[in-house]
Parts: C-alpha cells; structure tokens; sequence
C-alpha cells in the first residue's frame, strides 16, 4: 500500500530512503547517522543498505561535514547533512551562511550547491543546554538559503524529497517535539519530488491551510503548528473561527497565503517557538501590516519564545508557547 501510518521520524526515514534509491549521488553525511542510525534513529538501517560510501559516519566537526558537503556538491554529488541537534550548528555556521548561501550568486549561476542541512529543533523533549534551540530566523535572514520545517508526517516525506531535489542549498529544521507524532502518509506523492521548476506545487515555496476559518488567522510553522490546531479547536467551542496557516517555509516566504487568510478574517496571530525579539514573526506581522492595513481589525500580535537563552528543562513548558498564550492572544486580537 502507498499510504501508510507513520511516524514523523519514520516518514523522514521514508524520505531518505527514497532518495536514496532514486539517484546514486545522493549521500548522507554526519554523525553517528551510520551504524547507530542517528541520534533520532532517523538514518536508521540506511548505511546496511547504501554501504558506507553513501551513508558516512563523520568526525565530530560540523564545520568539516558542511565544508565537505559543499566540496562534494561541486563535484556533481547531493550531500545530506545532519547536525545532531539544534544548537551544534553553529561551528558550520561561517560555512553555511558564507560559503554555501553564496558560491551560486559570487559565481553568476556556474556553480550549482544542491545541499540539505537536516537540523533537529525546538524544545519540548527535556534536553539539556544547547539541545532545544530555534535558530531558524539566523539562516532565513541570509540570502541564498532556503530555509523549510515541516510539521506532519506527510509534509517530512515531501519535503524531505522535494529539498534533495532542489537545485538550491536547503536548511531542514525538523521539529524533534513531533517525531513521535503518527499521521497518513502517501509514498507516491506526486508532491514528494516536486520542485519550482515543475507543474505541481513546490512544497518548499507554498504555505498551507491547515484549518479554515473566518474570524482570525494563526499562522505557525514546525513545532506550533500543532498548538495553533489545538487553539483552534478550543476557540470553536467557544464559536470562534481560527484559520490555521502553516508557513512551512521561512525563506521563501508565503506571503500571498497569508495575507489572502488576512484578508478575509481580519485578525492575525504569529506563533513560534524561538524568540519573538527580531524573530520569523516580526517579519511576517510587518509585511501583513504593510499589505493589509485597511483589513485589520487589529494589530498582528506575536507568541512565542522569550528574549532568554533556552531554560532547563524543568521550566521549559514556561518558556515554549502554549494552547493558553495563543487563546489569550486571540482574546485580545478580538477585543478591538
């Protein structure tokens, strides 16, 4: 059968397996992510499969994966990387933002980088210092990246397929909160291999709806996406209609989605788990505000993380945005 019930962890697997067995240039590159299967057990059973020369066990150096990957993308190969977690990017972050954002532009279009970075992010699992972050607003401010998270179990496989294909650099923030979530996925997606260049929709580049509705719009992506669903429900039992839009991609950005939503219900609320301060959601709420001005009811107002480095575990649902903080949100978006 083409549809199954999976996890989130296992569509992804699904994902690389598929890409794996599509094109002989793709490889898979990163930390124990051979004999172990990753830290997530996302690579899982991949290495015994593709042999050792396609599924790499590398040295504990971010910089060096990245570096490498950008070394083999010249030469002709589709390297996936996978960072362990969220906050271990950062020593790749020079060869990410300097070297892989902008080889294609400082060449005139000569050299192609079709690279996937797969990043674990977010909180919600307990972890320790530097194993819950969201850094996803750094890469989607620097031109030349694109930056994605999906946040359901059919989304992982699609666009984990669509970014191997992609000819451009791809940052795949993965939500490691909803790799134990299940959902239908369809193997056969025409979606899965999509890329801009084709006739069906790239779901690297288009936003979705989630949920329709018609008083207020909730826009997430990744992680939040679920906790805009869950407001939502609240909200119709109390008879509030929420439209629920998930962005999936940072950069490029959706923005005609988003304000058609707005548009239509008046009101907008952003939710995130990383930072509000400079975040994702300040650039959406300011281009919602310069597009539909004469619809809003209200102001776009942000939820998410706080200008704090990420807490200890204990008190992390304290610092992550709740079901709570989006209703009440929503409550003062509606009381004007």
């Amino acid at each position: 059968m083409s549809t199954q019930t999976m996890t989130f962890a296992k569509a992804l697997t699904a994902g690389l397996r598929a890409s794996l067995e599509a094109d002989d240039h793709v490889m898979i590159m990163g930390e124990d992510v051979g004999r172990l299967g990753g830290v997530f057990r996302i690579t899982d059973g991949l290495q015994k499969d593709f042999g050792e020369h396609r599924v790499v066990d590398t040295p504990l150096a971010e910089s060096g994966i990245v570096g490498t990957a950008i070394g083999l993308a010249m030469r002709g190969y589709r390297p996936i990387c996978e960072i362990q977690f969220d906050g271990f990017v950062f020593p790749a972050y020079d060869q990410i933002t300097t070297q892989l954002a902008k080889l294609h532009y400082r060449s005139r279009g000569a050299i192609r980088l079709p690279v996937v970075v797969r990043i674990p992010y977010g909180g919600g699992i307990g972890a320790i210092e530097h194993h819950s972050e969201s850094p996803e607003a750094l890469f989607a401010h620097t031109p030349g990246l694109r930056v994605v998270s999906p946040a359901t179990p059919q989304d992982a496989y699609d666009m984990i397929r669509a970014a191997v294909v992609s000819p451009d650099p791809v940052l795949f923030f993965e939500p490691k909160g909803r790799y134990w979530s299940k959902g239908e996925v369809d193997l056969d997606s025409p979606v899965a291999t999509a890329t801009s260049d084709g006739g069906t929709p790239d779901p690297l580049g288009q936003a979705r709806i989630a949920r329709a509705g018609t008083d207020v719009t909730l826009v997430a992506y990744g992680p939040t996406v679920a906790t805009a669903l869950s407001a939502a429900d609240a909200l119709a039992a109390e008879g509030t209609s929420a439209e629920v839009v998930d962005l999936r991609s940072l950069s490029p950005m959706d923005v005609p989605a988003v304000v058609d939503s707005v548009r239509r219900t008046g009101r907008c609320v952003v939710v995130h788990e990383a930072p509000t301060f400079f975040g994702a959601g300040a650039e959406l709420a300011a281009r919602v505000t310069e597009e539909c001005f004469y619809s809003l009811e209200a102001p776009v107002l942000r939820v998410g993380g706080f200008h704090t480095p990420y807490p200890v575990a204990k008190i992390e649902h304290d610092y992550l945005p709740s079901t709570d903080r989006v209703l009440d949100a929503v409550d003062r978006a509606l009381a004007h």
